[in-house]
């Protein structure tokens, strides 16, 4: 073998290396690029369930809440008109009637409803109400976490360049993460 030949065929080795490394590079950056972005996907994915959860729960939580408070206000109401009837009473008869309401009331509404849970649900509700309100706000922060990693990645300059040719024309452009409504920073006034 000529040493011409030697020569050559070593540019030539070197040239092969160094095209098959820039393509195993660049298909690198072009997957990790593409995984970066189904991640960013994902998250918003679980920001929506998140919304879809709440919008679910909410309502049927009100219902039943709302429900057992008018089932109590319904006993509570019979045992009051009961009491007053004992405080309206003139005669024995008009006491011991009363007072035979007011056992039939609070029997018939222990029977009904043994408890009393009205409290109880309305601080369950306000239990579900937050821990809905933290999985929201743990998965938006989930989701920025996510853009902010791709945007990192995908905005390197040489990443860039890759991303451009081997890319071919997929849009690897940078992402925005979630944004409040305007005025939302402001806290809301809470009326009953």
């Amino acid at each position: 073998m000529s040493k011409g030949l030697v020569t050559t065929l070593v540019i030539i080795g070197i040239i092969v290396v160094f095209v098959f490394g820039f393509f195993m590079w660049g298909t690198g950056v072009y997957d990790k690029a593409v995984q970066a972005q189904e991640n960013v996907n994902r998250e918003w994915n679980d920001v929506q369930a998140a919304y879809q959860r709440r919008a679910d729960l909410v309502p049927n939580l009100v219902a039943t809440v709302k429900g057992a408070a008018e089932n109590e206000k319904e006993i509570l109401t019979q045992v009051t008109q009961a009491r007053a009837g004992i405080v309206g009473a003139k005669t024995p008869e008009d006491l011991e009637l009363a007072g035979r309401k007011i056992n039939t009331a609070i029997n018939l509404a222990f029977e009904a409803y043994p408890q009393i849970r009205s409290t109880e649900n309305f601080q369950d509700l306000q239990a579900q109400l937050e821990g809905t309100e933290n999985r929201i706000n743990v998965a938006r922060q989930r989701f920025n976490d996510a853009v902010a990693n791709y945007n990192t990645y995908v905005r390197g300059y040489f990443k860039r360049m890759a991303l451009n040719f081997f890319g071919s024309g997929e849009d690897f452009s940078v992402r925005k993460g979630f944004e409040a409504s305007a005025g939302s920073e402001n806290a809301p006034a809470v009326k009953f």
